[in-house]
């Protein structure tokens, strides 16, 4: 499932997200969501969240833990 509503990001889940400076390369960091920072039902380039360890970008993917 892609990141661009809102309503399917929840606190506590495992998602794969693009930080600013990896956009070009799209480089995917994974982690579990701490915030949610996009305030918008929907954005086309992913939801913004902070992950637990303190990264921000946009979620790409959310992931399901093994």
């Amino acid at each position: 499932m892609n990141g661009r509503y809102r309503k399917d990001i929840k606190i506590d889940q495992y998602v794969s997200i693009v930080e600013k400076h990896n956009q070009r390369s799209g480089e995917r960091t994974e982690g579990v969501v701490k915030n949610i920072l996009t305030k918008s039902p929907q954005h086309p380039h992913g939801i913004k969240v902070r992950l637990e360890t303190g990264e921000v970008g946009r979620v790409q993917e959310i992931l399901e833990e093994d």
